[in-house]
């Protein structure tokens, strides 16, 4: 499923970065996403939740609070009400670019934000939050023994999960103003409320007290032995497929569009052994046979493409074609697609959005160059269908390869 980054206008002026993920195909509805305090977009909770939304056919995006994160601004002068402005700002983006968010979903103290934002998001119908407090000053309790310090200095730096941040007078001035309970009360949206009864970050009795305070439709659901950040990945995926199905009962969900399929019934491709040379195979794939070899720099005779040859030829042909069907499906001036592609290998430190950190990675790099009197929204449009061609969602998705032996 492709990942959409971009960034957006917050609060401030400022330019907050986002990610948008998007199902294969058309959304059956759009989220937003507030992560927890001084998080970001890509914690684990965050991530994992957005993409198993999105596998569920809706879409979701999450950003970088001013100050965290890739955005711009200075965390010390954001307040818990510059987050609640930044939300609305996301919603605004939505709206302007694709469509206003009818779910709303907040993790922590961005459960909070998100109950303080929903009046403010009048597309939205349905809201949840994942271990929420229910007074946004219970946040002040990560740093208690400098609330003194930063009142009578002005701002002070603390530790928060091993990394420094600076926090202001003015921060605590405001997040004391807040009456969530308020805000929970007049929300007049289906509410779902999801704690952890052994979370020792936020007390199940906060999630209670939010409860109590709103009004039907609203629904609680335990996540047992879960902790606050939700670390474990079955904890995520099942606050996801919670919300996925309990959210369904409140949103317009028109059915997905059709994925585009390019074979009825995938064709057995066998490869054997020609001993023609060390590594010459024969690929016979229905009535079609190709030779396989390696360069001969790497000890085969070159009588033929190699492994990751046939790799690349593969994602190349799907994504001509899936973007073949779609212009003519649409009638786009589309003369002709050119696909070059290129293998290799790279530090996994390297790349900014991949989760793995340590080590080697795969890189494929795709260069798609167009022919034809297309305009600007119609390459981009184009450059969007070619990310949901069904090879490049195979690479990208997890793949289970089943071996046995035949005698």
């Amino acid at each position: 499923m492709p990942t959409e980054r971009f960034q957006f206008t917050g609060e401030g002026d400022h330019q907050l970065a986002a990610a948008l993920e998007l199902p294969d195909g058309e959304p059956a509805a759009y989220a937003l996403f507030a992560h927890c305090f001084t998080c970001g977009k890509d914690t684990l909770a965050a991530k994992r939740i957005s993409v198993a939304l999105a596998a569920k056919g809706i879409a979701v995006l999450r950003f970088d609070f001013t100050g965290l994160g890739s955005s711009e601004g200075d965390f010390a002068n954001s307040t818990f009400s510059s987050n609640v402005a930044d939300l609305v700002h996301a919603a605004d983006h939505l709206r302007a670019t694709r469509k206003a968010p009818s779910i709303l979903i907040g993790h922590s103290l961005g459960g909070a934000a998100i109950l303080a934002a929903a009046g403010k998001i009048p597309e939205a119908k349905a809201v949840a939050t994942i271990a929420a407090p229910s007074d946004p000053a219970h946040v002040t309790g990560l740093f208690k023994e400098h609330i003194d310090g930063i009142r009578a200095q002005g701002a002070v730096e603390v530790s928060l999960a091993g990394r420094p941040f600076r926090i202001k007078r003015e921060f605590l001035d405001d997040i004391v103003e807040h009456e969530l309970m308020k805000d929970v009360t007049g929300l007049h949206k289906a509410l779902l409320v999801m704690q952890s009864p052994v979370d020792d970050t936020v007390g199940i009795d906060n999630a209670t007290k939010i409860f109590v305070a709103a009004r039907h439709p609203k629904s609680f659901v335990s996540l047992d032995h879960a902790d606050h950040l939700l670390t474990k990945p079955a904890d995520a995926l099942y606050a996801a497929d919670v919300i996925a199905a309990w959210a369904s009962r409140y949103i317009d969900t028109p059915e997905p569009a059709k994925t585009i399929d390019l074979a009825e019934e995938p064709r057995r491709v066998v490869v054997q052994e020609t001993r023609k040379s060390k590594f010459n195979q024969l690929v016979t794939v229905g009535p079609h046979h190709l030779v396989a070899d390696e360069p001969k720099a790497a000890g085969g005779e070159d009588a033929g493409p190699g492994p990751y040859d046939f790799l690349l030829a593969g994602l190349g042909a799907c994504t001509s074609m899936t973007m073949r069907l779609y212009a003519d499906r649409k009638s786009l001036p589309l003369d002709r697609v050119t696909v070059t592609l290129k293998h290799s290998k790279i530090y996994a430190k390297d790349c900014a959005e991949c989760e793995t950190r340590d080590g080697m990675l795969d890189q494929i790099e795709r260069d798609i160059s167009m022919d034809g009197t297309l305009d600007t929204e119609q390459r981009k449009k184009l450059m969007e269908i070619a990310d949901k061609c069904p090879v490049h969602r195979t690479l990208t998705s997890e793949i289970r390869i089943v071996t046995k032996a035949v005698d």
